[in-house]
């Protein structure tokens, strides 16, 4: 029991480390945009009759209304990022150690615990500050706009929802992605508390 309180308290530090690195780089102006590994992109709407698949950059292009939204996408999940924090420790507060078979062995064993865990519960605390953020950089009056103007999203139905919907999953992703990466060099580093107090609980 003392050995797996010790390991709850040090996965908790853990994910706490990693949460703060990564939520602090993603809310850097264009880091979502400039990272191809995560950057936010539109929704797919279907297929050309050439067969191309078809997104809404592509249309709003045609039309002359696309406006960088791809980038105001992208500062929409930067400026949810740096609103997450409370979110996210919310959910690590709760881990439990009922089923952890990866984290001994994984470098993000406690990321994808987290993710597995209390992935839906984040996507649905994280959609309200994805909304929010999409309305301040003028991402959802562009889509409106194709909305008017383009009979395929109309047809296609793509809608607020849908890419409010589209933007937390990729933007949620993002943030694992991330959060995975610095628990890896959490654990790896041989002088972190986090890390090497993980490996010694462990045994690894």
């Amino acid at each position: 029991p003392a050995r797996a309180a010790g390991l709850g308290g040090t996965l908790t530090t853990l994910l706490g480390r990693a949460l703060d690195s990564a939520l602090d780089q993603l809310s850097q102006p264009g880091a979502f945009y400039n990272d191809p590994a995560v950057r936010i992109a539109l929704p797919l709407v279907g297929r050309s009759a050439s067969g191309a698949v078809d997104s809404l950059l592509n249309i709003g292009q045609q039309f002359g209304l696309t406006d960088n939204i791809t980038r105001k996408l992208n500062d929409a999940a930067g400026l949810a990022a740096r609103e997450a924090k409370p979110v996210f420790r919310t959910a690590i507060s709760k881990l439990t150690l009922a089923d952890v078979p990866g984290i001994a062995t994984q470098s993000d064993g406690a990321t994808q615990y987290l993710q597995s865990s209390a992935g839906v519960e984040l996507k649905g605390k994280l959609r309200p500050l994805i909304d929010a953020a999409l309305l301040q950089v003028g991402a959802y009056r562009q889509v409106d706009r194709l909305a008017r103007t383009s009979s395929l999203v109309r047809a296609a139905g793509i809608t607020r929802d849908k890419l409010g919907d589209s933007v937390a999953t990729q933007a949620l992703a993002g943030i694992f992605r991330y959060i995975g990466g610095e628990e890896g060099k959490l654990r790896a580093d041989p002088l972190g508390n986090a890390g090497g107090l993980l490996k010694g609980l462990l045994g690894n």
